[in-house]
């Protein structure tokens, strides 16, 4: 199973593998409390498309192009794979900080991996 979850809601033993997918560390959380099991900067939009986008809502279906073509590097389409294949066995939650919880990269990426389960 794949969840989505913004990082600073209070962690719960249902998250199973917590995966935070931003580029940046979520501003004023510690490490402590956001309990995460791994920090994937390299699934996260690269700086200068998550810059263009600035969860401006009229740019979300050119942000989710733009963010898929950032996934046709070989590397980057295993490490999906990984995670899906992770995820027919164990819940993995994708964490996110953006306050919009419909547009960010993280139901993007949900979206990417129920595709590839």
């Amino acid at each position: 199973m794949i969840r989505i979850k913004r990082v600073y809601r209070e962690p719960s033993v249902r998250d199973g593998i917590r995966i935070l997918v931003d580029r940046v560390w979520p501003r004023g959380l510690t490490k402590k409390r956001a309990r995460i099991d791994g920090w994937r900067k390299d699934l996260a939009p690269s700086t200068a498309l998550r810059k263009w986008f600035g969860h401006d809502h009229a740019k979300w279906i050119r942000f989710r192009k733009r963010y898929r073509t950032e996934f046709m590097d070989a590397d980057q389409r295993s490490v999906l794979k990984e995670l899906a294949r992770l995820s027919r066995h164990r819940t993995i939650t994708l964490l996110y900080s953006a306050a919009d919880e419909e547009h960010n990269q993280a139901v993007f990426l949900k979206e990417l991996l129920d595709k590839l389960r």
